[in-house]
């Protein structure tokens, strides 16, 4: 291969690699308009009972959401992510259905349904793959309820984005959610959310080992402090949030 064939080669390579990583940028951004600056994830009303007060307790409550949310939807999404990677449609309704029969608040599953859906519309509105149109057919149906996680599997798949860039895009997608909201109800900083968002980003690359091998019925969200916050919002006065 001459010079110029090997240059040319790698000009493609590096074009798809950086192509590549817009679209994860872009569909991991906290700016992509699926409602998620709506939620809390019961941040609203930790602040309003005292238990996050600031930088050092709201690091505590994030990281618990990023945990909580590590060993159960991101099971389902990277479940779902090899079903339609094996063109198992089956198996994508099954991560799906079982995602929302784990949650054990109906404002954690509005919310995981109501971003799906968001979601579904604006992949298929973009960038259409004959499994995501296939799946928004399904959630517009009844059929399934397209949580946010499965439905993001599958859409990344469709598209190239391996699970391991999932993982880390939705741990990132929950760790910024929570703080955005922060920044409407709590006493810390644009540095202070980043600082936490950088730290407990480099703890979200580990647990990928262990989540990724994990079956389905082996998803779990025991963690009944977030419960209660969740139990508490959903019965309050105050709603600045969804969640």
């Amino acid at each position: 291969m001459s010079t110029i064939d090997t240059t040319s080669s790698r000009t493609l390579m590096n074009t798809a690699n950086n192509i590549h990583l817009t679209r994860l940028l872009q569909f991991t951004d906290s700016t992509c308009p699926i409602g998620a600056f709506t939620f809390s994830c019961g941040l609203e009303s930790a602040v309003a009972n005292g238990i996050v007060h600031n930088s050092d307790t709201l690091k505590e409550y994030v990281r618990a959401n990023a945990v909580q949310a590590a060993y159960c939807d991101a099971i389902a999404a990277i479940h779902a992510h090899r079903a339609a990677a094996e063109d198992n449609y089956g198996m994508i309704l099954q991560a799906d259905k079982e995602l929302l029969m784990v949650k054990m608040n109906d404002e954690s599953r509005s919310m995981l349904r109501k971003m799906g859906r968001k979601f579904a519309e604006l992949f298929n509105s973009i960038t259409p793959t004959p499994v995501s149109m296939q799946l928004i057919d399904s959630i517009r149906n009844n059929d399934t309820p397209g949580c946010y996680p499965t439905v993001q599997g599958v859409c990344f798949a469709s598209i190239g984005i391996n699970e391991h860039e999932l993982f880390i895009s939705h741990q990132y997608g929950v760790i910024n959610m929570v703080l955005s909201a922060a920044l409407r109800c709590v006493k810390v900083s644009h540095i202070d959310t980043q600082k936490i968002l950088f730290e407990l980003m480099e703890e979200a690359t580990l647990l990928y080992d262990d989540v990724s091998s994990h079956r389905l019925d082996e998803m779990h969200c025991f963690c009944p402090e977030l419960d209660l916050m969740a139990s508490i919002h959903e019965k309050g006065n105050m709603r600045m949030f969804m969640s």
